[in-house]
């Protein structure tokens, strides 16, 4: 399994990070979690193919989360050659598949005659889907908006973990225990705390419940850069930690 932190921005305009979308390749599937404004443009930048992408799972329905799915779907139809036939896979919560239609509706997108199935599917809480053969994609709620979720990949004994957005829970740590990775966002630093996102220290204090192999912080406010992550973080969670930025890439 390989992880690319294609774009780890927020909703923060920055000269370096574009908004969030990671790429997990495994032996037979390529999934993009989550895809932010910037993150089509990006993949094109980092040398990636982005016609052999089979799924995009969204972790919630934010704009910086969602913004350049019609960018990709455009760009299967119209920016290739020949044009896309193979089917791509949409996963996310509940509510996905009317965020499809109106995100497409809104751009005059008719996605549903570009010659290539778009199937949706929308996953229960704590849902799991069988990607692949041998890759499977699991949520697991946890508490941003109504609908935000977690998701873990795993494959071929590897197990990724990626939170999306979240606010501190012990629930989904303990849930994504002794992963492999650990793909959090880190927003804000504490003197800017919000209810809705995480600090460094929450982060560590949560890593130290989930335990992960590694640790990668992505989903970093301009703010939050500006204070000692790696020792906020240490305070609580001993393992490595990795400040993710665009084009970082790791095998599992």
């Amino acid at each position: 399994m390989r992880l690319t932190t294609v774009g780890t921005g927020t909703a923060a305009p920055h000269a370096a990070r574009v908004q969030a979308g990671h790429l997990v390749e495994t032996s037979d599937t390529t999934v993009l979690l989550d895809c932010g404004s910037g993150v089509a443009f990006r993949l094109a930048e980092l040398a990636i193919d982005w016609t052999r992408i089979t799924h995009v799972a969204l972790s919630h329905f934010h704009a910086d989360h969602v913004l350049d799915l019609p960018t990709l779907l455009v760009a299967w139809r119209y920016g290739t050659l020949p044009p896309r036939t193979t089917p791509i896979e949409i996963v996310g919560p509940p509510g996905s598949a009317a965020i499809v239609d109106r995100l497409t509706e809104a751009l005059g997108i008719d996605y549903r005659g570009y010659g290539f199935d778009v199937i949706v599917h929308e996953l229960d809480f704590g849902g799991r889907l069988e990607l692949g053969p041998s890759t499977t994609l699991v949520s697991h709620k946890v508490p941003h908006t109504e609908e935000s979720v977690a998701y873990s990949v795993e494959s071929a004994g590897r197990k990724l973990v990626y939170t999306g957005d979240t606010a501190y829970d012990e629930d989904w740590a303990r849930w994504g225990e002794d992963c492999d990775l650990l793909l959090c966002e880190c927003s804000l630093p504490s003197a800017m705390a919000v209810p809705s996102h995480l600090t460094p220290e929450q982060v560590g204090a949560l890593a130290a419940i989930a335990k992960p192999a590694v640790l990668a912080l992505t989903h970093l406010y301009p703010p939050v850069e500006q204070v000692d992550i790696r020792a906020l973080v240490a305070a609580h969670y001993a393992g490595p930690v990795v400040i993710a930025f665009d084009g970082w890439r790791t095998e599992l």
